[in-house]
């Protein structure tokens, strides 16, 4: 199980988005999405991280992905925005049976769920107009094909993660895991951080994430 020193710094206190993605660079802990868990059958992978920082009140995060053929077909939340290009964090409290997960495509359309299995849960509809997105993709050609190197940053306030208004993220230990999926993407693929050990993709599996902890 992969574990990761989640550091705590004032990024709300911050000016500007720009600001924002700078101290997450240079300051946030970085994870490696980078387990090609179906290489039989989606052996396809992609230079892809995360960088993670709190402080308090916020988990931060900001997805890099390196040269990808992408797909971005659904503009509306809570769509089935893990068909387009996609990264995805899902978590779950110490000492709760439920977990949550934020899926959002290329163009910062997401989806949020409370979950008690795969296909057995709940939209966070309250939750969504506090969780802010900001993304950027830039175009290019690699062998001759177009591909997109793209960016999503991501503000999740600690009640949209369970936690309560007295509750503070310092100290906290989540168990979590990062994706980067694209089910109808040209090169489908399911990438993880924590390594997940099934016979078929399932990124809904508590049982394989790993653990944050919040400084």
């Amino acid at each position: 199980m992969r574990t990761l020193q989640v550091p705590r710094q004032n990024v709300s206190q911050l000016e500007t988005i720009f600001d924002k993605i700078k101290i997450l660079h240079e300051a946030g802990a970085e994870a490696p999405i980078d387990q090609v868990n179906w290489k039989e059958d989606f052996p396809k992978t992609l230079p892809v991280t995360v960088r993670v920082a709190h402080d308090g009140e916020m988990l931060y995060l900001y997805y890099m992905v390196i040269g990808e053929a992408v797909r971005a077909a659904n503009t509306e939340d809570f769509g089935s925005v893990w068909e387009d290009s996609c990264v995805e964090f899902f978590m779950q409290r110490e000492g709760e049976s439920i977990y949550r997960n934020f899926e959002c495509n290329i163009l910062g359309v997401l989806l949020s769920r409370q979950n008690e299995a795969k296909g057995k849960g709940e939209d966070q509809t309250r939750e969504m107009p506090s969780i802010f997105r900001y993304g950027t993709v830039c175009h290019r050609y690699e062998g001759g094909r177009q591909v997109s190197d793209w960016s999503m940053y991501l503000e999740i306030p600690k009640s949209a993660m369970g936690f309560n208004p007295q509750e503070s993220l310092s100290g906290q230990k989540i168990m979590a895991n990062f994706y980067k999926c694209g089910d109808e993407t040209p090169e489908p693929h399911f990438l993880s951080w924590n390594p997940i050990d099934l016979p078929k993709p399932n990124f809904h599996v508590p049982q394989f994430f790993g653990q944050l902890e919040l400084e």
